[in-house]
């Protein structure tokens, strides 16, 4: 796979029926390693240890209905009283990120009210911090770390 924008991690991986497969520690299976999944590892790695979320309060690839349309977010990392802290939405290295990644992860917030929003293709990275009142998002040059 890929070098991506990330420290180096250290990751489980295994060939099943000539497919290669990743151990996701949040789901606690392997999965296809696809590009969006080499994205999507890396990113939950280092919110585990550059920014020390607790694995706890990380949830990945879940259902939610947008508009009574079913659509799935890669990463969601929540506040300890249940409140969502982040969502990070992940694209391959591949994808250009460009105002339809914005607008999707925008779409996904309606329903889920995150503080910060992140959006990556493992190569760029992209933090935005919630203005509600203002109805927009103001970019950031980096995430908070946890602090419960």
């Amino acid at each position: 796979m890929q070098q991506l924008n990330f420290p180096r991690y250290t990751f489980r991986v295994k060939n099943s029926e000539n497919k290669p497969l990743i151990f996701d520690d949040i789901r606690k299976k392997f999965v296809r390693l696809t590009p969006e999944e080499w994205v999507r590892q890396h990113t939950v790695v280092h919110m585990l240890q550059a920014y020390n979320y607790p694995i706890s309060l990380i949830n990945v690839e879940k259902e939610l209905k947008v508009n009574n349309l079913s659509k799935r977010y890669d990463v969601v990392i929540f506040n300890p009283d249940g409140s969502i802290k982040l969502i990070v939405e992940c694209k391959a290295p591949k994808i250009k990120i460009n105002q339809d990644t914005f607008d999707q992860i925008a779409r996904y917030n309606l329903a889920l009210k995150a503080e910060y929003l992140m959006v990556t293709n493992g190569i760029n990275h992209y933090y935005c911090q919630m203005d509600y009142e203002a109805e927009k998002y103001i970019f950031l040059p980096d995430l908070p770390t946890y602090n419960p």
